[in-house]
């Protein structure tokens, strides 16, 4: 029989608070920013390796950004010159620009969950060969 070693995987919370835009990318009109092709690609590709990427836009999502009382302190401070910003685990990992699928991907990229931090775990089991066949290293049994 194989064995198996479990470990615990945590899931990263990546959030983009987006100055305000005509839509929810930016990506529309006939002159695009293409640093907003470039994010919405980016976001697309994560979300569809299952990277969870949350956008909100400051004209359309109002409620995220006066829910989260970093961003309204950002605003209160700096006005909306600060945008985009993005947080990582509610920490602000980048301000005034969009991140590069290399920043998406090293943020997303750690498993470890830091102790001021609660989010959801998720177990992934690894499974390893013990070497031998159905019965283990006899696979005369077989």
């Amino acid at each position: 029989m194989a064995n198996s070693i479990t470990r615990e995987v945590y899931m990263r919370t990546i959030e983009i608070f987006d100055p305000a835009m005509c839509c929810t990318t930016g990506v529309c009109g006939t002159s695009v920013d293409p640093k907003l092709v470039q994010t919405a690609a980016n976001v697309d590709a994560l979300n569809k390796q299952g990277v969870s990427v949350k956008r909100y836009n400051l004209s359309q999502d109002l409620d995220a950004f006066a829910a989260n009382d970093t961003v309204k302190s950002l605003l209160a401070s700096h006005g909306t010159d600060i945008l985009p910003v993005t947080l990582v685990d509610g920490e602000v990992v980048k301000e005034r620009d969009y991140p590069s699928m290399e920043e998406f991907q090293q943020w997303a990229a750690s498993d470890t969950k830091p102790a001021s931090v609660k989010r959801p775990a998720f177990r992934v089991i690894e499974v390893k060969s013990n070497g031998g066949g159905c019965c283990g290293d006899d696979s005369s049994c077989c």
